[in-house]
């Protein structure tokens, strides 16, 4: 099997962080988060390194030994409503890297560090054999809601929900997620209705390991997207593309719990934390300084 790509979802606008965080420089020696993902996936097997971003931030990422794909906001079948200036979302962001990539990949955001055991556990679940390119079995590396929430405001997480056998059934969207200090959580569904949830409850973080069977899942998706009134001002998310193929029979996607641990930066007041992780980390040895 030839080695895994790593495509790294980089066109976010960063509207609560004030700005692109997927520039932000949070290591010890001016690292960005990014950085980190390409080091952990390299050493986990990984060959190949796709980023995709927006037009104007495309020259930020020479520094790295990548592909940089386009993310454009006409790459519609249609035209663009008017008033439209974010990025379509996470799915059509992965569409995006269709004719770049050829076989197995993992998808992660620039602005969330992973860790090394999740780079490795998508790798062992590519090396188990799950990379036929039109093998429609996937999987997602998820964390405990717990461990991915800001003390600065509330947070946005798809939370997964398996069988027995570990095989994801549904995959819930849930925004505005905060600590009740009881020991659970709540947040709002999709309806507006509010949602009361453990705190080892698995989510998505968007590390997921595909094959290019997933382009063809995609592209349906996006053109039901587009369909719905609603369109025009909302996004287009990895985990819904992928809940709605999952209830068709269209896909399965194994649920992958990690060992390592979640890091990232949704409000400005996130950043000293992630920046003081980082050097322990580092001064631990499990990163290189600089």
């Amino acid at each position: 099997m030839s080695a895994p790509a790593l495509v790294i979802l980089a066109a976010g606008v960063g509207s609560r962080f004030g700005g692109p965080k997927q520039l932000s420089p949070v290591g010890p020696s001016g690292e960005t988060l990014l950085d980190y993902s390409v080091y952990d996936a390299r050493r986990a097997g990984f060959g190949r390194v796709v980023v995709v971003t927006r037009p104007e931030l495309a020259a930020a990422f020479g520094h790295i030994d990548a592909t940089v794909v386009l993310q454009r906001l006409d790459d519609v079948p249609g035209p663009v409503p008017a008033g439209r200036v974010k990025p379509w979302g996470t799915g059509h962001a992965v569409l995006a890297v269709a004719s770049d990539v050829g076989g197995p990949f993992a998808v992660v955001n620039a602005d969330d560090f992973y860790g090394r055991d999740a780079f490795a556990r998508a790798a062992q679940f590519f090396s188990a054999g799950h990379q036929g390119d039109a093998s429609a079995t996937f999987a997602n590396i998820a964390y405990p809601l717990r461990d991915t929430l800001s003390s600065a405001g509330g947070v946005n997480r798809a939370v997964c929900h398996a069988d027995s056998d570990g095989w994801i059934e549904t995959v819930e969207e849930v925004v505005d997620i905060r600590h009740l200090g009881d020991g659970a959580y709540e947040g709002t569904d999709p309806h507006g209705r509010s949602v009361r949830l453990a705190g080892d409850v698995l989510v998505s973080m968007n590390l997921w390991a595909f094959t290019p069977a997933v382009f063809a899942l995609l592209r349906r998706g996006f053109a039901e997207f587009l369909r719905q009134d609603a369109a025009g001002g909302s996004e287009f998310l990895i985990s819904q593309a992928i809940r709605d193929a999952v209830r068709q029979d269209e896909a399965r996607v194994r649920l992958l719990g990690t060992d390592a641990r979640w890091l990232g930066v949704t409000y400005p007041d996130d950043r000293p934390r992630v920046e003081a992780a980082l050097r322990q980390m580092v001064a631990a040895g499990e990163y290189p300084e600089g």
